[in-house]
């Protein structure tokens, strides 16, 4: 496993127990050109705020971690 996609999978697993709190959970799925695709899965799939869960707080915390990462994508 790459250096990026650990530091992309250890920020997940410390965000991952505050999804799990409202019922939802995170899944990381891969890391190419920039881009992070993860899966938003349980009440977090389905939640209006959904976007800006991802936008706002996932993708703002990798990014600033992780200066190779761009964005971050939710697949389904």
């Amino acid at each position: 496993m790459k250096e990026t996609e650990a530091k992309i999978i250890a920020i997940i697993d410390k965000l991952r127990p505050f999804l799990m709190s409202d019922g939802g959970n995170l899944e990381y799925v891969k890391f190419e050109d920039g881009i992070v695709y993860v899966r938003l899965l349980g009440a977090c799939s389905h939640c209006h705020m959904m976007e800006f869960t991802l936008k706002d707080g996932i993708e703002q915390v990798i990014m600033n971690e992780v200066p190779e990462v761009m964005e971050v994508r939710n697949v389904i």
